[in-house]
């Protein structure tokens, strides 16, 4: 006998939980990709992927996840050679580093650590340190889904804009975009990558980078660019092909297409609200427990968390025990301390990662809750009583909120 028995439910930070809509919806034979509803149907993508992002300008579409989305964003806009200056709050702020590296581009990481956001003085004081404008593109991950931390990526414009220094604002929305409040205009963000499986609710496989006027020039300039990789036919294609650099991944555009139905109906703004409400659930009931006990939030400023991801340190043995335990015998699969430690370390077992992205509501995440306080006292891990009635309380108050 198990209590796993039933619907499963996977609490990490992506691939994300697939909408009912989204599975039927791709769940179909193969269709003509040269001629007939699929052509008209891509089209119709575009239009709602620029208001998710609040953009009026291009995206282009890749069969790639996040990494290849990294890659896109360099490939069209910085050359070998050249340099880019990469504020890091996680790991994967240092994964996109590692990639411009990779393509002979000379990184400059600002390091902030894992428990931090970006220090913004010292971000300006390194852009005026840079007297010929050497520096390419800054490029900042928006919520890093290691360490949950959301970073101000109006305040990096901001800085750009008091230094008149004119390197492109990149911002990396893998985790947040459709969750975290994101305003691609607004904010001045010239790149900005994503990726299907996250907030967008769709299996891994799609990257999408959506950039500026300012980033396409940046494109114009660039002496060579890959065919695959070059964004210039994918976001204005002469022939249906051209979106995707040869065939299209058209299931995943079926699920895309329903999902993106999903946003529109429900509206971003309440999307976010929604996020806002189970975040601040999760955290209530992190803060209760860790009152007594080795529980703490990665992140202790609750205005510099993620509303789609929260990382959190127990200390080893506790983090991978209450993993195995709530999956065992909840059903619920919690997120690895992804990049907090290395695996061979034994400080590897001391954290794990709760995943509250896209299609979740709140039965889901105090079922999770739930789930967890009910493994702490399995494994006689200390904490402090009452952390579901929190985040209850939080629910309460949200759902009042927003009536």
């Amino acid at each position: 006998m198990s209590l796993a028995n039933g619907r499963a439910y996977l609490a990490i930070p992506g691939p994300s939980v697939m909408p009912e809509e989204v599975l039927r919806a791709m769940h179909r034979a193969a269709p003509n990709i040269y001629e007939g509803d699929l052509i008209e149907m891509t089209a119709g993508l575009i239009p709602d992927l620029r208001a998710v992002a609040r953009t009026q300008g291009d995206v282009a579409i890749y069969i790639a996840n996040g990494h290849g989305a990294w890659e896109a964003a360099l490939a069209n806009t910085v050359s070998p050679g050249e340099r880019v200056l990469v504020p890091a709050t996680g790991r994967f702020g240092h994964g996109w580093a590692e990639v411009a590296q990779l393509r002979g581009i000379a990184p400059e990481i600002l390091d902030f650590g894992k428990r931090a956001a970006i220090d913004l003085n010292r971000l300006e004081a390194t852009l005026r340190a840079d007297k010929d404008h050497a520096i390419r593109a800054v490029l900042a991950t928006h919520a890093d889904t290691s360490t949950s931390v959301l970073n101000d990526i109006a305040g990096l414009r901001a800085v750009l804009d008091a230094t008149g220094h004119p390197a492109l604002l990149m911002a990396d929305c893998i985790a947040s975009l459709a969750c975290d409040r994101f305003e691609m205009d607004a904010w001045g963000v010239d790149v900005m990558v994503a990726a299907s499986q996250k907030g967008l609710m769709v299996p891994p496989g799609l990257g999408f980078v959506f950039f500026s006027e300012k980033a396409a020039a940046a494109r114009a300039r660039m002496e060579r660019v890959s065919r695959y990789w070059d964004w210039t036919n994918r976001a204005d294609p002469q022939m249906f092909y051209q979106y995707f650099g040869g065939t299209a991944p058209t299931h995943h555009l079926y699920g895309l297409r329903a999902a993106l139905d999903l946003i529109a109906d429900e509206g971003i703004e309440a999307i976010w609200h929604r996020h806002e409400v189970l975040a601040r659930a999760i955290w209530a009931a992190c803060e209760t427990w860790g009152e007594v006990g080795p529980l703490e939030l990665n992140i202790a400023d609750p205005s510099l968390r993620s509303r789609a991801v929260t990382a959190l340190r127990i200390g080893a043995p506790h983090g991978s025990a209450l993993r195995k335990w709530v999956q065992d015998n909840a059903g619920v699969t919690l997120g690895i301390g992804l990049g907090m430690a290395e695996p061979g370390d034994p400080a590897w077992h001391g954290f794990f990662r709760i995943g509250h992205m896209g299609h979740v509501n709140a039965h889901m995440i105090l079922g999770a809750l739930g789930a967890i306080e009910a493994g702490m006292q399995a494994l006689s891990i200390p904490h402090g009583q009452g952390g579901v009635a929190a985040a209850a309380a939080e629910v309460a108050r949200g759902s009042i909120l927003a009536g």
